[in-house]
């Protein structure tokens, strides 16, 4: 059974930039044809796909977001990260990892998510 943990900051100032963790345990994040995405929940808002990385490396980006975020992994630690930049207000919200099995937005496993607040 997989499960995902997500691992954040809590709070960040404006114009910095921000890292999040998930660390993965039930499989191998290089197992194929897993997809593990970055989803975030904005309050007031419905849920955004952020990006996502294959179980081959190969990254994916929301168009909306492609120029602040970066996703990456270390596979020795069966993690993957995502780092966000130049961070507004408008980005508190809580943020969850999920995984799918195949290329899809219905994601089969989720992290309990963890918030982040964007304040000075």
């Amino acid at each position: 059974q997989v499960q995902l943990q997500e691992s954040g900051p809590g709070l960040v100032k404006p114009s910095q930039t921000f890292a999040l963790i998930c660390t993965v345990s039930g499989s191998s994040i290089s197992a194929s044809t897993y997809y593990w995405s970055w989803i975030r929940q904005i309050p007031g808002q419905g849920l955004e796909w952020m990006g996502a990385i294959a179980y081959s490396g190969s990254i994916y980006y929301s168009p909306s977001l492609k120029s602040r975020a970066s996703i990456s992994r270390d596979t020795s630690k069966n993690q993957f990260a995502l780092h966000l930049s130049s961070v507004t207000p408008e980005d508190t919200a809580v943020y969850y990892c999920a995984v799918s099995e195949y290329w899809s937005y219905a994601f089969d496993t989720w992290g309990l998510g963890t918030q982040v607040t964007v304040s000075s």
